[in-house]
């Protein structure tokens, strides 16, 4: 959870490809969206961009001194710009990503070093931190360095991870004399397994971007300088077809954790029947039968 024992920056040539990477673009598709506002926004501890098309939503998570330690204001920003692009019918996906040096190497540990529990229970301490998951639209991680603690946490409340090859995903709060507070418990066992989980958790150990892809947390391994554009590259193909399509297909997934395989199966046969009752999957089969490429209206 701590960023304290984190070392060794990124060369500066690297830092430099990936941040022009998310500052590109706003181009003039991208200045008719409602989240073009985002990216003008004075923001204090996150940067919001879009892609060239303006489909895609980028957002960086930007602490540079303090590793991107996350905090509630880095929350309450993060959780307006998700909320905002989630709402925007023009972008159909986001990408999450950080430092080339940490995504987030854990909490803010001066802000809750001398917090008690009474307060913390009463306010729901943590509770906004996980907003992102209600985002209806898909939201790919893209982790360079260090995603440790709650950094590993958020990077896991994406729908899917893209790891650069320096990134290092632990849960450390064991070394703190605390454990993870944002799900790290809960959906590192859902992704790796029970085994693999406890190991990390109680080891406080580190995981490199191989492991962690060999133990099934992150989707593809890539170069740290083209991760980002590699999220952006996905994130496009996923924004080119039929948003109610993409939502469904994320909400069927993640149902999977939550429902029986009979009960998933049962709420799986349904959005796909539903999906019938749409515009798009009325012009997406006319056009494989007629070997043209789908017009999508999101309806």
């Amino acid at each position: 959870m701590t960023h304290a024992a984190v070392r060794a920056a990124r060369p500066a040539t690297a830092r430099a490809s990936v941040l022009s990477a998310i500052r590109r673009g706003n181009a003039t598709t991208a200045s008719a969206s409602p989240s073009s506002a985002l990216t003008t926004r004075s923001w204090e501890y996150i940067k919001v961009s879009l892609s060239e098309t303006g489909k895609v939503g980028i957002v960086q998570l930007n602490r540079p001194k303090a590793l991107n330690a996350l905090c509630s204001g880095l929350f309450h920003e993060l959780n307006d710009a998700i909320r905002t692009l989630d709402n925007d019918p023009a972008v159909g996906a986001v990408v999450l990503t950080g430092l080339p040096k940490a995504f987030a190497a854990g909490a803010d540990i001066k802000e809750m070093a001398n917090t008690h529990f009474v307060d913390n229970y009463k306010s729901n301490f943590l509770g906004h931190w996980t907003e992102i998951t209600q985002a209806r639209k898909p939201v790919i991680a893209a982790v360079q360095g260090f995603a440790l603690g709650g950094g590993c946490e958020l990077a896991m409340m994406c729908d899917l991870i893209y790891a650069g090859d320096n990134a290092k995903f632990g849960q450390p709060e064991i070394k703190l004399g605390t454990i993870p507070g944002a799900g790290g418990s809960q959906r590192l066992v859902k992704a790796v397994g029970k085994s693999k989980a406890m190991e990390l958790v109680l080891s406080g150990n580190m995981w490199s971007a191989e492991e962690a892809e060999r133990a099934g947390l992150v989707a593809r391994v890539f170069p740290a300088d083209t991760v980002v554009a590699e999220a952006v590259k996905l994130g496009e193909q996923i924004a080119s077809y039929s948003q109610v399509a993409t939502q469904m297909c994320k909400e069927a997934v993640n149902k999977s954790f939550e429902l029986s395989l009979a009960e998933g199966l049962h709420f799986e046969r349904r959005l796909f029947q539903a999906t019938f009752a749409t515009k798009d999957q009325k012009e997406g089969m006319k056009a494989f039968a007629e070997k043209r490429a789908a017009q999508w209206t999101n309806e």
